[in-house]
C-alpha cells in the first residue's frame, strides 16, 4: 500500500472507492452487453464478474465513510 494512500482519511478513501467502483460496475455493463450481443459467454462472463467487482468497491466506499463519519461527526 502506498504511503499517500495511508495518509487520507477514510472518507476520502471511500469517495474514491465509490467512484471507482460505479466506473468499474458501469465498464462492466457495457462488457457484459458486448458479449451477449456477440454471443460471447467469455467476454459476458467477464463483464459480469466486472459489475460484481465494482459493486463491492463501491459498498466498501460506502462503509468507509460511514465509519469515518461515526469516527468524526463534526467532519462536512
Amino acid at each position: 500500500m502506498s504511503n499517500e494512500y495511508e495518509n487520507k482519511d477514510l472518507g476520502t478513501k471511500g469517495d474514491e472507492n465509490t467512484l471507482k467502483g460505479k466506473a468499474k460496475e458501469a465498464a462492466g455493463k457495457i462488457q457484459s452487453a458486448l458479449g451477449k450481443a456477440t454471443d460471447n459467454p467469455k467476454i459476458e462472463g467477464k463483464g459480469d464478474a466486472r459489475q460484481v467487482e465494482g459493486k463491492t468497491q463501491k459498498t466498501v466506499g460506502h462503509t468507509e465513510r460511514k465509519i469515518d463519519n461515526a469516527l468524526d461527526p463534526e467532519k462536512p
